[in-house]
């Protein structure tokens, strides 16, 4: 129990749990949506806020935010008018955004150590602030979440009959974009814009192959995302593994063994 002596690791225990249980609620809405690419695409816009926050010498985290959420908005409007096809928008900002947040760093000359803890994440790093600001933002997402739920549900499955139905689709639409946005802005300093992706689906996939009802396959994703943070953790302090990516290995196992599960058992 030597892990839980230290502070920096309770906290970590803590900003991980909640972030699993974001990530896996907003992911079962992106995988049912077939939308799964929209979490890629906002944490490599994230970064290219953290290249801005970098030049402006301003609070990056403020600055991920603020340009996910920006984003979002932007391939929402587009998706609405159908211009574009969802995955052909999502490609053009996820390549788009990656290499302005290259430029913009080169031009704040700050690529340094700083910003590897935004792409691989440093989840020991979470200051008490940091906890406070995800619980407060994880309280109020998971209360319109539950509020919406049904009409979410409803519009995850089948846009059109949504709108027969009189739901404001777009409304809902911009509503779970923007959470997702901000969301995925808070956590790729704990998690790291290339693995809180992975984080997102990974947990729902395995959930999916179980073939449960939908709140059920959200039991379980939760289940898979929580228990990788906490295995993946105690993992990366006693063997001395990048925190962030031992939790996606983790849960990147829990998948495999879902998947043998369901297709040998």
């Amino acid at each position: 129990m030597e892990i839980f002596e230290y502070a920096f690791m309770i906290n970590a225990m803590i900003a991980g749990v909640i972030v699993a249980i974001l990530a896996s609620t907003f992911g079962i809405f992106v995988v049912v949506k077939r939308y799964a690419m929209l979490s890629d695409t906002l944490a490599h816009v994230s970064l290219l806020g953290v290249a801005i926050g970098f030049l402006l010498h301003i609070s990056t985290i403020f600055s991920a935010i603020v340009v996910a959420l920006g984003v979002s908005l932007i391939i929402e409007y587009i998706r609405n008018y159908k211009e574009l096809y969802s995955d052909s928008i999502l490609s053009i900002f996820l390549s788009g955004s990656l290499a302005m947040a290259i430029i913009v760093v080169s031009l704040s000359n700050s690529f340094n150590s700083s910003l590897f803890d935004y792409l691989f994440g440093s989840i020991v790093a979470v200051s008490d602030e940091d906890i406070l600001t995800i619980l407060v933002f994880a309280f109020v997402s998971l209360l319109l979440v539950w509020h919406y739920y049904q009409k979410l549900l409803l519009i995850s499955f089948d846009e059109e009959l949504a709108y027969t139905s009189g739901i404001n689709v777009k409304f809902l639409n911009l509503l779970f974009v923007s959470l997702v946005a901000i969301m995925i802005g808070l956590s790729i300093k704990i998690i790291g814009a290339l693995l809180i992706g992975a984080l997102m689906i990974i947990p729902v996939s395995s959930a999916i192959l179980f073939k449960k009802s939908f709140f059920t396959t959200w039991i379980i994703a939760l289940s898979i995302a929580v228990c990788s943070v906490i295995i993946g953790l105690t993992i990366s302090f006693y063997i001395s593994l990048p925190s962030g990516a031992t939790i996606v290995l983790v849960t990147l196992i829990l998948f495999c063994f879902s998947y043998i599960y369901k297709k040998f058992i």
